[in-house]
């Protein structure tokens, strides 16, 4: 259950998302599978087998997970039954079908096709920080996140989703790390970046296993190239390649969060509720440092920061995330 991808959005401070609210909310939108004409369906489970509800707390974090199943019809299948059944036409009444024809017998073998399609399952994990005021979605995909953030505003209107607007441009900070040859406190520079030269269908420029502090690389900045991408390690806990979009990839909890985890017990109902205190706590401190590192966030955001939460309260009241979705460096 490790993230492997981190998208994250804001939560206002005055609208936390109580746990029981939102497991009787995402118990009424259970996932069905795909039925008769459906192309897709999606709906809540629980984000581990051995739970009974699609909303999982430990220690102020609600893990959830929302399921999609999708009709699986290839456009060269339609297209070879709809050929045969043109030539069948034409064959049998000497003339040509037309085009409106045409796609009227092209939806009309889409239909009688698609209840014997196969199925393709996806199933996308998040957790809500209350303490924090974090929504963290397990994806480095932007349209995911909104599929989830979408779902969960079905289930808890309103809920309007904010992308963390920070006072420092990604790429601007990542660009003067590179070119300073350090990382702000609490993270080292990794052997991997991506640069990018800004003018349009400018040259981009991706490193794997290089020195970030040589010179080649200090030649591309001078040249004007902006850093869109750069590898970090986090206190030796977790390393990922932080992007211009604020998103983090290709996340690898290090040895030392997973030694921690499986010293928590073998049954796996033990080894999960470890796993996501340990994995939520390392996610939330590393978020808040990358944003302050980013120096803070900015306008409404900043106003809205949440006041610290003793770990022995459970939030209350509805969820919203203040703001629009709007990133004002992109």
């Amino acid at each position: 259950m490790w993230f492997r991808q981190l998208s994250f959005y804001r939560l206002s401070a005055e609208n936390r998302t109580d746990p029981a609210d939102l497991a009787d909310a995402l118990e009424k939108r259970p996932f069905q599978p795909c039925s008769g004409l459906d192309w897709f369906s999606e709906g809540w489970v629980p984000p581990a087998a051995h739970l009974p509800v699609p909303a999982h707390s430990v220690r102020g974090s609600t893990m959830i997970a929302l399921r999609r199943e999708d009709k699986v019809l290839p456009a060269v299948v339609i297209r070879d039954f709809l050929d045969a059944r043109i030539a069948e036409i034409e064959d049998k009444e000497a003339r040509k079908v037309g085009r409106k024809e045409k796609l009227a017998l092209k939806e009309q073998i889409t239909d009688d096709l698609l209840p014997r399609a196969f199925t393709r399952s996806s199933r996308l994990t998040a957790y809500l920080d209350n303490e924090r005021g974090w929504l963290m979605v397990d994806t480095g995909t932007a349209s995911r996140a909104e599929a989830l953030i979408s779902a969960l505003r079905e289930a808890l209107p309103p809920f309007p989703a904010a992308l963390p607007r920070t006072t420092l441009a990604p790429h601007t900070a990542m660009t003067d790390w590179v070119a300073a040859g350090e990382a702000p406190p609490g993270f080292e520079l990794d052997a991997e970046c991506e640069l990018k030269d800004p003018t349009e269908n400018g040259a981009v420029i991706r490193v794997s296993r290089m020195d970030l502090t040589s010179d080649e690389i200090r030649q591309h900045l001078a040249s004007g190239k902006q850093v869109t991408r750069v590898g970090l390690i986090w206190q030796e806990r977790i390393r990922f390649v932080l992007t211009d979009t604020l998103q983090l990839k290709r996340l690898q909890f290090l040895d030392v969060l997973q030694e921690e985890a499986s010293q928590a017990g073998d049954d796996r109902e033990t080894l999960f509720e470890a796993t996501l205190l340990l994995m939520s706590e390392a996610l939330g401190e590393l978020v808040e440092q990358l944003v302050e590192a980013l120096g803070g966030l900015s306008g409404e955001q900043a106003a809205a920061e949440p006041a610290p939460v003793p770990k022995s309260a459970e939030p209350a009241g509805k969820p919203a995330i203040a703001g629009d979705d709007t990133v004002p460096w992109d």
